[in-house]
């Protein structure tokens, strides 16, 4: 039988890593975004005051989420709430 806080830990690491593929998705978009506003500029070179202002707005957004990709990590791996309640549950 597999010891179930082997289980928990090892789940945690593979939530973890899959928060963290976030960070290469947030990049991904990231660099969308910065092509989108470049090709957006040399079109309309006279609009590329609100096209950089939209664009820093965007770029904020995706990076909040590759940062709460980051937070969710490291907290799966360092405070995982789960380990406490099963340490509780085990214990008369």
């Amino acid at each position: 039988m597999q010891d179930p806080l082997a289980l928990i830990i090892a789940v945690a690491q593979i939530a973890a890593a899959l928060a963290l593929f976030n960070g290469i998705l947030t990049t991904m978009g990231q660099g969308k975004i910065a092509v989108a506003a470049i090709e957006a500029i040399a079109r309309q070179p006279e609009a590329s005051g609100s096209v950089t202002t939209t664009m820093f707005i965007g770029l904020a957004m995706a990076e909040t989420s590759g940062i709460y990709g980051l937070l969710i990590a490291i907290i799966l791996l360092f405070a995982n709430p789960l380990i406490p309640i099963y340490l509780q549950s085990i214990v008369p």
